[in-house]
């Protein structure tokens, strides 16, 4: 949510904006912001007007009682209870006329919120545009991707043959979008988890948290654009409680309305979570695999910093990830999300992808965002600084590892002729010492 002084100085700026996201039905949002701000500034300057009148009639009308008291004659007191009765009549109208100015005010500054909700953050130059993913940008790669002499087997049937996953039984318990993961392929996903935890506290220096995986609804509106609220949410039905779609939510959630000494600054963070997504749109769910399903576990990364700052984390964060992918041996690119493809919060988004060797291209299993101070606006998370005044924070959030998608590209780079999966040295040690993982083992 960008901040409405802006937009009332810089109309124009925000429309360009619109348009280079490629939503110019919201353009019309513009002139209704504006006019709602005239129209609650408006009242409130009037409230403040027929305030310090009737703070003036009450100063005047108490002189005119003591005087009242003191009066010698009928026509004296009749004149001076005339003007205390005009004094009061005049406060009483103000007084009305100054409850519906109130109301007029608090709905205009609802519904302006609402609409401010809906308008775009400002994106950062430096972002491509275009009007969807297929103009995303590749950066860079990191690590040379193979292809082998042999055919690489659909994912669910590499997991199979370790007899690692069953998703009809997780049908029969809980429909379509689950699974159980058994064995070796289940210890190889709490490997992966538990390394990337590790990595993030003795290597990254980050705060590891469990958070809670529910939150408030004033939470989700602080921290999601509506429309990824609806593709993504489950609600608790009866409750103001739904359940994270990712820890980012209630990590920054965390720090709803409050003051952030800036000597504390930067909050860099790591939390584990479980994930729950209906994951409604256009993509729906991967019917046989396990990329784009219903439940999954997730470490994720935070960062609350000085908005001078939240660059050159933006820049670290997404190096974690390639770094962590390249300790596991897994090619991977970074690329640069359009202005079409970012979420509305967003000012500036990358994802990482890792190499496919099946179908011979890359596919997301990170992304990487700063979101500004979009996200502590809404949620009103300040810093004070040291010189006493206040300022906003930036946000930023990064997916470390999201098996079970990422186990996917791991299974897919480390297969071996004989069905076999090599373990990576960084892994070894969660996997009790082995260095490969064979059908036999259970």
């Amino acid at each position: 949510m960008i901040d409405i002084r802006f937009l009332r100085e810089n109309p124009e700026a925000v429309r360009e904006n619109i348009r280079k996201k490629f939503q110019d039905a919201k353009l019309p949002l513009v002139d209704e912001a504006i006019r709602l701000d005239a129209k609650k500034r408006a009242a409130q300057q009037e409230c403040e007007s027929l305030k310090a009148a009737r703070n003036r009639l009450s100063k005047e009308n108490g002189p005119l009682y003591g005087r009242l008291k003191k009066a010698q004659d009928d026509a004296q007191r009749q004149e001076i209870q005339k003007k205390i009765d005009e004094n009061n009549a005049a406060v009483k109208a103000d007084d009305e006329r100054r409850a519906l100015l109130e109301k007029e005010q608090a709905d205009a500054e609802q519904q302006l919120r609402e609409i401010m909700y809906q308008i775009p953050n400002i994106i950062d130059p430096s972002v491509p545009i275009g009007p969807d993913d297929s103009c995303n940008v590749e950066v860079q790669r990191f690590g040379e991707p193979v292809v082998p002499d042999f055919e690489i087997p659909h994912h669910v049937d590499i997991m199979q043959s370790f007899h690692g996953i069953d998703k009809d039984a997780a049908g029969r318990v809980a429909g379509m979008g689950f699974y159980y993961l058994l064995g070796g392929i289940a210890r190889l996903h709490e490997a992966v988890l538990a390394y990337d935890r590790d990595f993030m506290i003795d290597q990254k220096h980050f705060t590891y948290v469990i958070p809670p995986f529910m939150m408030h609804g004033n939470v989700v509106k602080g921290v999601m654009s509506f429309p990824e609220m609806e593709a993504m949410m489950y609600k608790i039905e009866g409750e103001d409680l739904y359940l994270i779609g990712t820890s980012e939510h209630t990590m920054i959630g965390r720090f709803i309305d409050q003051i952030l000494p800036e000597a504390e600054l930067p909050l860099t963070l790591t939390s584990y979570s479980p994930c729950f997504r209906k994951e409604v749109g256009s993509h729906g769910l991967e019917e046989r695999g396990v990329y784009r399903i219903h439940q999954f576990e997730k470490q994720e990364m935070i960062v609350i910093c000085r908005p001078e700052e939240s660059m050159d984390w933006y820049e670290k964060l997404w190096r974690y990830s390639v770094e962590l992918f390249r300790n596991l041996e897994i090619p991977v690119r970074q690329l640069e999300c359009c202005s079409g493809d970012l979420a509305d919060l967003k000012v500036k988004s990358c994802d990482i992808e890792a190499w496919s060797p099946r179908q011979q291209k890359y596919f997301e299993v990170c992304s990487c965002s700063n979101l500004g101070d979009a996200q502590a606006r809404r949620l009103q998370i300040r810093v004070r600084g040291e010189d006493g005044k206040m300022y906003l924070a930036h946000t930023l959030n990064n997916t470390c590892v999201a098996p079970p998608r990422m186990l996917i590209a791991f299974l897919e780079n480390h297969l071996q002729r004989d069905g076999s999966v090599t373990i990576p040295a960084c892994l070894q040690p969660y996997m009790g010492g082995k260095k490969v993982l064979t059908r036999d083992e259970k």
